[in-house]
């Protein structure tokens, strides 16, 4: 069978497609651009991450060697405090040892300056001495009430007490061989050197204390 193509149209030959329109000059695709996106926006927040990863490790870092740092210093302080109750400890045992040896010279210089003026004083001898705190009471023999005068005139003289009185003069008849007077003085110590507690240190001897010619 014969056909004739009337419209002067060149039939399309088989086995060909006709291609497609390319597209040219248009510029990267969207999905492209997202995946750009992506990328960039991940190393932004892995970079990120990693900063403030690092500050942390870096804070935590600084937290401990401030902590080890106070750990030191309270060592240091508890220390301190354990030497300086110590030195306390000594400085009131010190002080208390001082209060104790005062108290300890103080009648010792006391005998000492009473054997000492009694020594000084003529035709006296020193029985016994009582302290009450307040005062002071000396018990003797003289050979004149002189002696007694004298004896008194010298304890005033030391400065140790306000007033030096009589209390009580008898003359002693069991001396035959001499004239003899019992006496006791009553000596007021000053206000500045009254303890609180009276105190009553032992007597001295009945010794007599050497006669001076």
């Amino acid at each position: 069978m014969i056909r004739i193509n009337l419209l002067g149209i060149p039939k399309a030959k088989r086995g060909k497609r006709p291609s497609a329109p390319s597209v040219g000059g248009e510029g990267p695709s969207t999905t492209m651009l997202v995946l750009v996106f992506v990328l960039v926006l991940g190393g932004l927040l892995w970079g990120w991450y990693t900063f403030v990863d690092h500050q942390r490790e870096q804070l935590r870092t600084d937290l401990q060697r401030e902590q080890a740092e106070n750990q030191k210093l309270a060592d240091v302080k508890r220390k301190y405090e354990a030497a300086k109750a110590k030195a306390d400890q000594f400085e009131q045992r010190y002080k208390v040892i001082d209060q104790l040896k005062n108290s300890q010279t103080g009648p010792v210089d006391l005998l000492n300056m009473v054997a000492d003026t009694v020594n000084k004083t003529d035709a006296v001898w020193l029985e016994a001495m009582t302290d009450d705190g307040r005062s002071i009471d000396f018990t003797g023999m003289a050979l004149s009430p002189d002696a007694v005068a004298n004896l008194m005139a010298n304890l005033e003289k030391t400065g140790k007490f306000k007033s030096v009185e009589f209390k009580e003069t008898t003359q002693d008849s069991s001396v035959k061989e001499l004239q003899a007077f019992k006496f006791e003085l009553i000596c007021e110590k000053p206000a500045s050197n009254v303890p609180a507690a009276p105190s009553t240190p032992s007597a001295p001897g009945a010794a007599p204390a050497q006669k001076k010619t």
